[in-house]
């Protein structure tokens, strides 16, 4: 029993480095922070912090990890969709606003800090993204072949496109605005679809 309690102690601990680590990285860079920021935050001393951490590095893929699975979590929602292609990137937009604004710090985090990873902890994170960018590719890629898109649509640059609409909103959004995660993501899918349906 009294392991499990200071398991769940050590669990509980480990968490609290993570968001305060979201928190700084998303503030001050990855590389404006630092172990003695990190032990302020959480009224530690610098060195006591190692008995949760290796690294401010793996601490760094931590939160960018986190945020990756996040956001693939919802791709893969939306993706699985039995839905046209048109629902389908509606709601991967919608998701991916909703998830930047819901855990901003992380997914602010993920998007600008993770290629501060060393090449050995930045492949992994590679691979989620590559694997997020394909599932939008498919998505576009089943509207053109099922007749929802121009068949002369670009696959490569309208994903890059909706990439980038979504990558880019940790930089403006801020809660309370006029419009809501999941509105901001419609209206983004629309333009988006609007271009991808529209004859030059």
């Amino acid at each position: 029993m009294a392991v499990t309690a200071e398991r769940a102690a050590t669990t509980t601990r480990r968490a609290e480095v993570g968001r305060a680590a979201a928190r700084l990285f998303s503030q001050r860079g990855y590389h404006g922070t630092s172990m003695q920021h990190l032990g302020d935050a959480l009224g530690l001393q610098r060195g006591s912090l190692y008995a949760h951490i290796g690294s401010k590095e793996e601490l760094l893929f931590d939160v960018v990890a986190e945020g990756a699975d996040r956001f693939l979590t919802a791709a893969h929602k939306a993706d699985g969709l039995e839905a046209t292609a048109r629902a389908r990137l509606t709601a991967l937009l919608v998701g991916h606003i909703e998830t930047a604004a819901t855990h901003h710090e992380a997914a602010t985090v993920f998007l600008s800090e993770w290629r501060y990873l060393s090449e050995d902890l930045r492949a992994p994170i590679q691979n989620k993204r590559d694997e997020y960018e394909a599932i939008v590719r498919r998505i576009i890629a089943d509207g053109i072949a099922g007749g929802e898109f121009r068949p002369d649509a670009d696959v490569f640059f309208a994903a890059t496109l909706v990439l980038s609409a979504g990558n880019w909103t940790y930089t403006w959004y801020r809660p309370g605005g006029r419009l809501t995660p999941a509105e901001i993501g419609t209206r983004f899918a629309q333009l988006v679809i609007n271009g991808l349906t529209e004859e030059d």
